[in-house]
Order: structure tokens, then sequence, then C-alpha cells
């Protein structure tokens, strides 16, 4: 059963989401107090309900007779837990088994009785989540490009989930193989260069200025 406190907290990122869901420093900036890995788990939850979404969008076009394993680039192929022993499932079952795995473990009253605080064994279990979830984005990038790029602009949702990983250190960058990162790292680049460009201007009027003095 999830407390009134976690149902505020999880309203919060929502209304923030909402708000501007670009902004991601403010989503994931927790507010005062906050326990972090209540916090993560929040988050966790919330990626979990944005990507089913996602998946929503993938069935149009991923289909198990095209999409027989779930790939990534060629050298990614990714075995489903679900099944007693993990074997090779098609992409879109991959997708809808890993989500359905990732709620019955959030909503698990074994290792998540309290969302007030949670133990560090159970939070140790998140980053497991995060590895498998993230499957789902890069399967999407790789193979369905415009259907991920849609869903990007309009929520942000890999940018702000390889964010989170990275600030709560639950994945290693190695693995986070779509090239948000890269892309954001140009962006600043681009934004710099913009700026010096802007500021050399000036810094060329300031000897004319000395002189008159």
């Amino acid at each position: 059963m999830i407390s009134r406190t976690t149902e505020l907290h999880w309203t919060y990122i929502q209304q923030n989401i909402r708000s501007d869901c670009a902004n991601i420093d403010k989503i994931l900036e927790p507010p005062e107090g906050q326990d972090e890995g209540v916090w993560k788990y929040e988050h966790l939850r919330q990626f979990c309900l944005e990507l089913n979404g996602l998946a929503v969008k993938l069935q149009g076009e991923c289909h198990p007779d095209t999409c027989t394993q779930m790939t990534a680039t060629e050298q990614w192929i990714f075995l489903c837990a679900a099944h007693k022993t993990p074997k090779e499932c098609p992409a879109i079952d991959y997708t809808r088994h890993t989500l359905d795995g990732a709620a019955c473990l959030l909503n698990s009253n074994k290792y998540f009785p309290s969302r007030v605080s949670i133990k560090e064994s159970s939070v140790a279990k998140l980053g497991s989540v995060c590895r498998r979830i993230y499957r789902i984005f890069s399967h999407a990038y790789f193979h369905h490009r415009e259907i991920f790029d849609a869903y990007e602009n309009e929520t942000f949702l890999c940018h702000r989930f390889t964010r989170f990983v990275m600030k709560y250190n639950l994945m290693s960058k190695d693995n986070l193989i779509v090239p948000i990162m890269e892309e954001e790292s140009q962006a600043n680049e681009e934004e710099e260069e913009e700026e010096e460009e802007e500021g050399g201007g000036a810094a060329q009027e300031d000897p004319v200025a000395a002189a008159d003095d």
C-alpha cells in the first residue's frame, strides 16, 4: 500500500513535469529534507509510468515478426528476465515484460513496505530496474528513431532518465548508449562558442575606450 506521503511527493514530481518537462534540473531537485532512497524510488515509478506511453507508440511498428530480439546496436542483444531462465524475447514482448516486472517490484510490500524510508538493500535493486528499462530507450532510438524522437521532443524522458541515473550513479556511463550526453555536451559547446563570439565583439571596443581615456 502506497503511503499518502509518497503520493504527495509523486504529485510534486508530476507537477514539475507538467510545468516544464524540459527543466530537468528542477524536476530532479528533491525538496529539502527528502530521503534520497525514497526520492529515487518515486522517480523510478514515474519513469515506468511514462515509458508505458512510449511502449504504446512502439506497438504500431515494433512487431514480433520484425523485431524478433530485444536489440540496440549490433553488439547488444538483451535477454528477458521475466522467464524462469532468461531468454530472448521479441522486443515488444521484452518491453511489456520489463515494465510489468518493474511495476511488480516497485509495488512489492516485501521490498518496499514503507515509502517513508527505504532500506539500503531495497534501494540497491533500483539500479537493476534502471538498466532493464533503459533498454527500451536504446531499442527505440536505434530501431524506431522517428517514434523515439517524437516522444522525446514531447517529454524529454530519455534526457531526464539519463541525467537521473548519472546523478545517482545508478548505471555505468558505458551502458548509456543513446548519445544523450554527447548531444548535451555539443549543445553546451555551441552555446559557449556563441557567447565567446558575442563577448569578442565587445572586447574589441575596449582598447578604443582605453585610448580615449
